[in-house]
């Protein structure tokens, strides 16, 4: 296909303004090979025909256009982000954007020579520059594309007013990959919502335990310490997980646990005990009680050297057990706004991710290990279908883990050849492992190998079989143990004790004040929104509306004040996000009569007073939790004889 000199020139400077390097060398680079392009009489009358099938890209363009245009001016006026299946020939888009709520249109294709032809005939070039326009190459989208868009707002705030369009009927040749377009974009919206936390009851556990292990964190070895003093002790990482294909593996970590560092997952831990593995670091992530009894036991001198792991909101029974035995262990936060709140900062920050596989990555790659070895790390069922390796001591708890865990999940199994039965759980967790390795890739931080031999594939990783990469990568013996990690000197951990109780204090005391504040206001919004059933006229009643929502504003304000309300974000946080997802199904409705705009206000309204009053009931929650289990901090203060400085954090509160 040839193109004039000025259509050049348009394309070239679409092409400038595209924000998406590879996309952009792609069509740089790319021939029109099997489409033929078709000007009707109307500059809107652009259409394309498919020289392969001998299809067009449109019926009838003009009457296409208009009719999407008038489904998408009366149903979606007010969406700010849509997405589309196919480019077409833009025009549909250049129109939509003439519209200020619509901040972003998504649109995702396949055939980029349509892309090609486009850029040559419209310009396009501010929408592409002001991301405004946002155009996807199907064929190459990779975990990382997925993760940024359904991860960023405005895309994760508007996340639950998601749905993809075909741009025209010639797209549904593509069936299959616009079903798997939008089952992953759905899963990956779902997962953004997940690790912003959903379950208010764990975020209060997780409080409660922080405050209750305080001093047992605050006294031990920080996690900062570990970094700074064991980088660069080793090469190679062994992580040991405990999947069905673990058992297996074991008889070659033995031969090679000298020469790598070996980090296992807690329940691993009473495995390798078994058989004699010492690792260098035991994790553990949970805050139930059963996890506790992963370290139940008594191992003796097995458990000398040995470094364990756990989070700042871990059980207090898993605490006693490890005291009881003597074992060196330490307490670091992740992803704590409490504990960001109380500045420990040297006892932070721990991975993301929901697995222990997660955080031993990153344990790994902050150790500046160059290489980092999986075993174990399934996340699938083995043949037999049992959930993890026959060693594992709660073998019994994880029977029809599977279905219980929303339904039945397959993943493409390790090598790429078939699937293999996994779950909604074991799925994310490798969603979120695979951004990380992704990550480490793109930094060239360290090469990640996949030698589970078994279960489900994990994107970025070298799949190897274990002896193989271990006869290739460990020659020599390390130097262990390695090096003590130091705690804190007495006078560093009595300022921190204290430090960290009077920011307690005070946070009661901003519960308190705060609630009051709330409390006030809810009633005052509660009563007059109740008055509104003895007005009739709908003016009168819209009024009253929009002076409640200026007030609703104010409240709002103030919570989203993060320096001041940093103490309360951990609690509110996943309510904050649930609340703001749901609202934005009210904010997308567009009222086309009076009436309308008052049942928009009123919904709107209505929603946020059962909103201020679950976040007055979270917030007493939070008051009640820290008052009930400041007690361990106060009794460690008396024990250094500090209650002079008590009393004075007391008498200023």
């Amino acid at each position: 296909m040839n193109f004039n000199k000025n259509q050049t020139i348009l394309f070239n400077k679409n092409l400038d303004s595209l924000n998406n390097p590879t996309l952009k060398e792609k069509l740089k680079e790319l021939s029109i090979t099997h489409y033929e392009l078709i000007l009707g009489k109307d500059s809107l009358d652009i259409n394309l025909k498919d020289t392969k099938n001998h299809t067009f890209l449109y019926q009838d363009a003009i009457k296409e256009l208009d009719i999407m245009l008038k489904t998408y001016n009366e149903k979606y006026l007010l969406y700010p982000v849509l997405y589309f299946y196919g480019f077409g020939n833009g025009i549909l888009f250049k129109a939509l954007l003439k519209n200020k709520y619509h901040k972003h249109l998504v649109i995702f294709e396949k055939e980029l020579e349509i892309i090609k032809i486009m850029f040559h005939l419209l310009d396009f070039s501010q929408e592409l520059k002001e991301n405004r326009l946002l155009i996807l190459d199907v064929n190459s989208l990779e975990f990382q594309d997925y993760y940024d868009l359904c991860s960023t707002s405005p895309f994760f705030e508007f996340s639950r007013t998601y749905f993809l369009e075909l741009s025209s009927d010639y797209y549904e040749k593509d069936q299959e990959d616009i079903l798997n377009l939008n089952n992953n974009l759905i899963d990956k919206f779902k997962n953004a919502i997940l690790l912003k936390g959903n379950n208010s009851k764990d975020i209060l556990q997780g409080i409660q335990q922080l405050i209750y292990n305080l001093p047992t964190m605050l006294t031990h070895p920080p996690y900062q310490n570990l970094l700074k003093q064991r980088e660069n002790l080793s090469d190679t990482a062994i992580i040991v997980s405990t999947g069905p294909s673990l058992t297996k593996q074991l008889n070659t970590l033995k031969q090679y646990a000298n020469k790598a560092t070996i980090i296992s997952a807690d329940s691993s831990y009473p495995i390798l005990a078994k058989h004699d593995i010492k690792p260098d670091y035991v994790l553990s992530l949970e805050r139930i009680l059963l996890t506790s009894e992963f370290f139940n036991n008594d191992f003796k001198e097995f458990d000398k050297d040995i470094i364990f792991i756990t989070t700042h909101l871990t059980h207090p029974q898993t605490i006693k057990n490890l005291k009881r035995n003597n074992r060196n262990f330490m307490l670091a936060y992740r992803g704590s706004e409490i504990a960001k709140y109380l500045k420990i900062f040297k006892y932070g920050e721990l991975s993301e991710g929901h697995s222990v596989a997660n955080v031993a990555y990153g344990l790994a790659v902050f150790l500046r290990h160059k290489n980092i070895i999986f075993i174990g790390q399934d996340l699938a069922y083995g043949e037999d279908g049992f959930s993890h390796t026959k060693d594992y001591q709660n073998l019994d708890k994880h029977e029809g883990h599977y279905q219980r865990d929303f339904g039945n999940f397959r993943a493409l199994a390790y090598g790429g050849k078939g699937f293999v039965e996994s779950s909604f759980i074991w799925n994310l967790f490798r969603s979120f492992l695979e951004k990380r390795i992704h990550e480490a890739n793109q930094l060239e931080l360290c090469t990640t190998y996949n030698c589970t031999e078994g279960g489900a594939r994990i994107e970025g990783t070298i799949e190897k079989p274990f002896k193989e990469v271990c006869e290739a990568l460990l020659k020599e013996d390390l130097k262990k143990p390695f090096p003590k990690v130091e705690v804190l000197s007495k006078d560093k951990q009595d300022e921190l004790l204290l430090k960290s109780y009077y920011k307690i204090y005070k946070s009661i005391k901003h519960c308190q004040d705060f609630s009051q504040e709330l409390l006030k206001a809810y009633n005052h919004i509660l009563e007059s929104f109740s008055n509104l059933n003895l007005i009739s006229n709908l003016n009168e009643g819209k009024e009253i509306l929009d002076y409640l929502i200026q007030e609703i504003d104010k409240i709002k304000t103030k919570l989203e004040d993060g320096k001041n309300m940093l103490d309360l974000y951990e609690i509110l946080g996943p309510l904050l996000t649930q609340f703001e997802l749901n609202l934005a199904r009210i904010y997308v409705l567009n009222p086309k009569t009076l009436e309308d705009s008052y049942n928009k206000s009123l919904l709107w309204v209505k929603e946020h007073i059962e909103f201020f009053n679950m976040v007055y009931e979270h917030i007493k929650a939070q008051e009640k939790a820290l008052i009930e289990n400041i007690t361990p901090l106060e009794n460690e203060l008396k024990k250094r004889n500090l209650e002079k400085y008590m009393r004075k954090i007391n008498n200023a509160k």
